[in-house]
């Protein structure tokens, strides 16, 4: 945590994590478990829609019409943001973005 003075809240979760950590330190060395960091696969990529998809959804046949499409997609992405619905506002960055590589 960084802050420029120690709140009461603050004071509580730390002393709650080092109460915790204590007990689980302890419980630990009585059935003589050692802690180990855990091993995941990092995911290749991120799934996101591709250019064919979009152009299939709004049948895109000229640059005026990819321009419509993107001030569409950007005043919707917006919208979502504003109802902070920020996960259909980042698939519609990312549309926008693989739209504009077709200009």
């Amino acid at each position: 945590m960084y802050a420029d003075e120690l709140t009461e809240s603050m004071e509580k979760a730390i002393s709650e994590t080092n109460r915790r950590r204590k007990i689980q330190e302890q419980y630990n060395q009585n059935n003589g478990i050692q802690p180990k960091t855990i091993q995941k696969s990092v995911r290749d990529k991120i799934s996101i829609t591709t250019v064919e998809d979009i152009s299939v959804e709004y049948k895109l046949e000229k640059t005026q019409d990819i321009k419509d499409v993107i001030h569409t997609l950007t005043d919707e992405m917006l919208q979502y943001a504003t109802q902070m619905e920020f996960e259909k506002a980042a698939e519609l960055r990312d549309k926008i973005k693989e739209l504009e590589k077709l200009i």
